[in-house]
């Protein structure tokens, strides 16, 4: 199998998210590819490509090594409450409801009743 296949191949998994089983068939065994796939991590390959691409950039664009960001959310976002509602985990509880606009408010016929109770 020709390397740039193989290659081609890996690259088309890593970006699709799909499992090697689900390989299409024009890039060959899905098993034989990810054979290469890990013979090639275990010698380095893929390290070696990630250095020389920054290493490519850092010519071209330049790369700040002494700042570094790390992008989260840690805190909740204090203005995404009246758009987004109420949060995930407090939607199963009770609370009020609010008013209909132009509807009669729904109101149960029987307060109360127990299972196997009839209406």
């Amino acid at each position: 199998m020709a390397p740039r296949k193989v290659f081609s191949a890996i690259v088309y998994v890593l970006r699709t998210g799909c499992q090697w089983k689900a390989l299409p068939k024009e890039f060959g065994s899905a098993s034989a590819v990810h054979k290469h796939f890990q013979q090639w991590h275990r010698a380095g390959f893929f390290l070696a490509l990630w250095r020389s691409g920054l290493a490519e950039y850092d010519d071209m664009e330049g790369i700040a090594w002494d700042w570094q960001s790390v992008d989260g959310a840690m805190v909740k976002a204090p203005l995404a409450v009246e758009c987004v509602g109420a949060n995930p985990t407090d939607r199963g509880k009770k609370r009020t409801q609010a008013e209909f606009i132009s509807r009669r408010a729904w109101r149960p016929a029987i307060a109360r009743r127990e299972r196997g109770q009839r209406a």
